[in-house]
């Protein structure tokens, strides 16, 4: 599954260039013009990264992020400011309220897109190219091959995709929505207690030999990988 990142702009023409830039780079786009929607899309869409400029409609830049880092569902969402505010104290401003990078206009999209990957590395340290790691378990992702501990687990095709969004997002909360957006896409017209019956299959899979169950089940929310509530 391809990374999420979500562009917060009100300008076309860069939204069109930011665009189509990412998903040349391998990523899947999101798009909000004006603060409102902004927070509206980061609850909703859980993207890996936000693109945040800082002049909006509404609602500006700043107190968009202020606002995420005030949420416990989104303050560990990575964040990048982007503007045409070239000076040190914005840039201070910016980080002060809680970016992880700042990037002045007019920028390269190369840089653009070297930034967002190195946010990525930072906010995902056990995501690579060739597999994931969490915790004792680790997924082969060119093999489709999952281990825990020493022993193999057998999964579907529906649960190894499940495993492998919970892997890259680890420890966030994602309703039964989310998840049917995420792993069975946009499209799908599938109840949403599917999801219960898969999360139960993977389980089954992934807890042999009295082993933790490392999926959280978040009462009125939705699942997480989490291992800090086996700690």
């Amino acid at each position: 599954m391809r990374p999420q990142v979500l562009i917060v702009e009100d300008e076309p023409s860069l939204v069109e260039l930011l665009s189509y830039n990412l998903e040349r780079a391998g990523f899947a786009v999101a798009v909000a013009r004006d603060g409102d929607e902004a927070l509206l899309a980061v609850r909703e869409k859980r993207p890996d990264v936000v693109l945040l400029d800082w002049m909006l409609p509404y609602v500006s830049g700043i107190e968009i992020c202020r606002r995420m880092r005030r949420d416990s569902e989104t303050r560990g969402v990575p964040v990048i400011m982007l503007t045409a505010r070239g000076e040190e104290g914005d840039r201070v401003r910016g980080l002060d309220a809680g970016a992880d990078d700042y990037i002045t206009k007019p920028f390269s999209p190369g840089e653009l897109v070297a930034r967002v990957r190195a946010v990525l590395r930072r906010s995902r340290p056990s995501f690579d190219e060739e597999g994931l790691r969490y915790a004792d378990i680790i997924m082969d992702l060119a093999a489709r091959r999952v281990t825990r501990g020493d022993a193999m687990v057998p999964l579907g095709p529906t649960e190894f995709r499940l495993l492998r969004f919970f892997m890259e997002h680890p420890g966030r909360v994602f309703s039964r929505e989310q998840l049917l957006d995420n792993v069975w896409g946009r499209d799908a017209y599938i109840e949403p207690r599917t999801v219960d019956v898969h999360i139960r299959r993977l389980r089954k899979a992934m807890n042999v030999d009295e082993l933790p169950d490392l999926i959280r089940t978040v009462r009125s929310a939705g699942y997480a990988l989490d291992v800090s509530e086996v700690a």
